[in-house]
């Protein structure tokens, strides 16, 4: 039963956050918010949103060591796991803006978690100051890209769809026949439909998600950090690890990379941070993860820029290697703490 609930957790968890995903892009693009800004902030925190349901619940549930262990998990199979995969499909091309800032952020926030976790928990003050990070992180994206496309010239609309997706919904008064207002009101309270029912899902699915790994924690008689680092880890970056594939195939490598650098961002410092501004008491960290754990990801994140630095990609071959690093921490987790 307790195995049943975990993958029926998963399924809600994934499909709730493909429609919110789906579902916050469309709105944004209906405001005329640029497709880049939507893939850097709305696509990267849309995806982490299993992740903040997780650990909100798993706070309220007395079982904190899901809450840290889930989001330090979720950056190394991120960074380690998919990226890799991401690699081995398609070497990956760095932009100029990530190395600048999207890489360096990565890695500051797993130094500034670790740092703020020394106490041994993390408290209110603590999550406002990722908090307010994540808002000065978010303001630099935005920044940069008005840069960006104040340089460039504005590209003619290559058809009805590029319109749709840029320019904002009449208003009442706009002389559109009937049909055709009709329709851009079908489709958005579709998109409207889709990100409400994404949230109601991604609730759902994190109910029944940390039920299920809670119970077979117990029942294996191993810690709830373990399983978040594992089991929970890999299903709540379901989101991040379709997103990458999917547009791998598609020839889009460089938009995976920036979905998994900017979700490691966001799962730091508005996931953990929000959890743990909205917790009843300080959220601990146990030593494993502190000293462990957390300093893997920031071995793991420094490692990647590095990868990055070195000829502006990431090759099949470095790929390949950062998919065995996982292979390897999985086996220690498996053989040191079971």
């Amino acid at each position: 039963m307790s195995w049943l609930l975990l993958l029926l957790g998963f399924a809600v968890l994934v499909v709730g956050g493909e429609l919110l995903v789906r579902g916050a892009t469309a709105l944004s693009g209906r405001m005329g918010i640029p497709p880049m800004v939507v893939g850097l902030t709305v696509v990267a925190i849309g995806s982490s949103m299993p992740e903040l349901a997780v650990g909100i619940d798993a706070v309220f549930r007395d079982s904190p060591g899901l809450v840290t262990g889930n989001i330090v998990g979720t950056n190394i199979v991120n960074l380690l796991l998919i990226l890799g995969l991401t690699a081995v499909l398609h070497p990956v091309l760095i932009s100029r803006q990530m190395l600048r800032l999207d890489l360096p952020v990565v890695a500051g926030v797993a130094v500034l978690l670790f740092v703020l976790s020394l106490g041994g928990s993390l408290a209110r003050p603590a999550g406002m100051v990722l908090v307010v990070v994540g808002v000065v992180y978010t303001w630099l994206i935005l920044r940069h890209t008005r840069r960006v496309r104040g340089r460039e010239p504005v590209p003619e609309a290559s058809g009805a769809s590029d319109q749709e997706a840029t320019l904002p919904l009449p208003d009442v008064g706009d002389s559109l026949p009937a049909d055709t207002a009709a329709s851009r009101r079908g489709q958005l309270l579709r998109d409207i439909g889709y990100l409400v029912g994404g949230i109601v899902l991604v609730i759902i699915g994190a109910d029944r998600l940390v039920t299920g790994a809670v119970e077979i924690a117990t029942e294996l008689g191993v810690s709830d950090t373990l399983i978040g680092l594992t089991i929970v880890a890999v299903g709540t970056s379901a989101p991040e690890l379709v997103t990458a594939m999917v547009a791998t195939v598609r020839g889009q490598a460089s938009m995976a990379i920036g979905n998994l650098i900017g979700s490691s961002v966001y799962n730091i410092v508005f996931i953990l941070g929000l959890t743990v501004l909205v917790a009843p008491s300080a959220v601990p960290v146990p030593d494993e993860v502190l000293y462990v754990d957390m300093l893997v990801m920031t071995g793991v994140s420094a490692l990647v820029v590095a990868m990055c630095r070195s000829g502006h990609r990431i090759t099949r071959r470095e790929g390949g290697v950062l998919v065995l690093l996982y292979v390897a921490y999985l086996a220690y987790l498996v053989i040191a703490r079971t």
